[in-house]
């Protein structure tokens, strides 16, 4: 399974409320930038989520109109909720995408790569590509291997 984890781009800093908190002119153009690399490298058949925030929508949505809100990944969800969401390690689909926040996102990537959840930062509008591998030998203890396959910051699209 392959693992997109990608934070929404920058967002105004007040609004209503924080779910409606909406993308500034810079976040648009993150957005897009990040959406323009993935485009190219993302599988047909990708599953992508979104929380429902205004600002997670909003950055999706310069990729695709092919993606789901789910709840359980809005802000303050946990590790595993976000896990449970894209069904890892097996995945509801071969790649999924979860367009979220912080610090979920950086916990989630933490857990994976190092084996426990620590703060790790993920900048608005970057992305984390992980990828769950079994190894012959870790399948008698049942353990997956996860590879880092792309990290990425929307300045350096």
């Amino acid at each position: 399974m392959d693992l997109i984890l990608w934070r929404h781009a920058e967002a105004e800093d007040t609004a209503q409320s924080d779910s409606a908190r909406q993308l500034t002119t810079r976040g648009r153009k993150q957005a897009q930038a990040v959406a323009k690399w993935l485009r190219s490298r993302l599988d047909p058949d990708a599953v992508i989520l979104a929380s429902p925030a205004a600002r997670t929508v909003q950055t999706v949505e310069s990729l695709t109109d092919q993606y789901r809100t789910v709840e359980s990944i809005a802000p303050g969800a946990s590790v595993d909720d976000l896990l449970a969401a894209a069904g890892w390690p097996q995945g509801i689909a071969p790649t999924v995408v979860i367009v979220g926040h912080q610090p979920t996102l950086g916990l989630v990537a933490s857990r994976l790569v190092a084996g426990e959840a620590a703060e790790w930062t993920i900048k608005k509008g970057g992305l984390w590509w992980l990828s769950s591998r079994e190894r012959p030998e870790a399948r008698r203890d049942g353990s997956v291997q996860v590879v880092v396959r792309a990290v990425l910051s929307p300045d350096l699209t």
